[in-house]
């Protein structure tokens, strides 16, 4: 009978007042009214109702957000937001709705067309991987005009009220 198929009852109910720090993984439908820190990802659809926070990533068939997700949401079937929600993070769906009032700060791809969104999804997933490899260090950079001082140098031109040696850091370099 269709009544107890995956697509209507909730396997997982994840409780108000509730709080789970850790990845989960779980089969079926899924409910979240507590606050979960760690990824989320199951094979059915997933709920997060408006008393819900959820900081980690998503994945899912579908999700409907009425509260606040942290993270990105990989859904290929559907995303649906409602006013009261807030997504802080990326979205990946063929099929997006939305209310008004809803916060969004991120990307989103929401094609319907298959090859389309597979071509944006790979070019996504590209790009998350090299940024979470990618290391930031701040760099040094001199123009041709600047002495470079040593730290006798330096030390006595700051105790005459001057600077001849300034460092500069003008970016990062990523390696």
């Amino acid at each position: 009978m269709a009544l107890f198929s995956d697509d209507i009852a909730f396997k997982t109910i994840i409780g108000e007042g509730s709080s789970i720090r850790g990845d989960l993984k779980i089969s079926g439908m899924v409910r979240i009214e507590g606050d979960i820190d760690g990824n989320i990802e199951t094979n059915g659809n997933l709920f997060v109702s408006e008393k819900a926070r959820v900081r980690g990533n998503i994945q899912a068939r579908s999700v409907t957000v009425c509260g606040i997700v942290q993270g990105n949401i990989i859904a290929p079937e559907h995303v649906q937001l409602f006013a009261t929600s807030a997504v802080l993070g990326d979205i990946q769906t063929h099929r997006l709705s939305a209310e008004e009032n809803v916060l969004i700060q991120g990307h989103c791809i929401a094609l319907s067309d298959n090859a389309l969104y597979e071509n944006a999804a790979t070019k996504w997933n590209d790009t998350q991987a090299i940024t979470s490899r990618a290391i930031l260090e701040p760099i040094h950079i001199q123009t041709k005009q600047e002495k470079t001082a040593t730290p006798q140098e330096e030390k006595v031109s700051q105790a005459d009220g001057q600077t001849t040696f300034t460092p500069i850091t003008l970016g990062t370099k990523i390696r």
